[in-house]
């Protein structure tokens, strides 16, 4: 981000007062963030959005009159908020939470503790256009999906790599490994904004919606070898 950038806006959602301050106070310690609006329930997230049209929601799930899976799908679905991301952060990782608020549309899901660099970055890298899950949650998504697919020839699957360039082939694995743009960039010896152009064209070329959609072909077309999820003391390690 430029020196001349405005910052990014964020609306922070938790019922927990307590707790919806401190990620307030963290958040607007940074220059290149400011918290311009609060909620305590997803009928006031989706108000806050409404009436703040900002940069990201950072949104709680388990929440009194609506949930956050709900806010999240309601927020998604306005024509007038299609800039904004929606950051799901939740005290628990169950399955049926990240299925749930991917396919309400969420950009990412962390886990409440997560380290405050981790979370700041996150918040950066989703306004960015980046996708965002702990590295047990990735795990597990990519388990559930490609478990989920029916099991046949690899040659159909990895006809899909043809439409690629051999530089795109090479970033989509890397994307699959969990690389951010920055660290592709580094790894390659590429601009960063190089590697964005990349990202857009397999978007693009492989009808993918997301990020990780991106990481699911990578895993479908043997670019990747699954793995088994990180242990707990690795969660914080860091993010996609």
């Amino acid at each position: 981000m430029t020196a001349s950038a405005p910052p990014l806006r964020v609306v922070v959602v938790d019922d927990e007062l307590l707790l919806r301050r401190s990620l307030a106070m963290i958040i607007d310690s940074e220059p290149d963030l400011t918290v311009v609006g609060e909620a305590g329930d997803g009928m006031e997230a989706i108000a806050a959005a409404e009436t703040l049209a900002p940069d990201i929601v950072l949104m709680d799930v388990r929440m009194p009159r609506l949930d956050g899976i709900d806010a999240t799908r309601d927020i998604c679905r306005l024509p007038e908020l299609g800039h904004t991301r929606v950051l799901v952060l939740s005290m628990f990782d169950l399955d049926e939470y990240v299925f749930h608020a991917l396919r309400a549309g969420a950009a990412g899901f962390l886990l409440k503790d997560s380290r405050p660099e981790d979370l700041l970055d996150a918040i950066r890298r989703t306004c960015d256009g980046e996708s965002l899950f702990a590295p047990s949650i990735l795990a597990r998504l990519v388990e559930h999906y490609v478990g989920a697919r029916p099991t046949g020839p690899a040659g159909p699957v990895r006809s899909r790599l043809e439409q690629l360039t051999s530089r795109e082939v090479e970033v989509l694995g890397l994307i699959g490994q969990g690389l951010s743009n920055d660290e592709i960039a580094r790894h390659l010896t590429i601009a960063v904004k190089t590697v964005k152009s990349h990202v857009s064209h397999l978007l693009s070329k492989l009808g993918a919606r997301d990020r990780v959609q991106l990481v699911i072909t990578a895993y479908d077309c043997g670019l990747v070898i699954p793995v088994a999820a990180p242990a707990p003391d690795q969660r914080r390690r860091g993010i996609v």
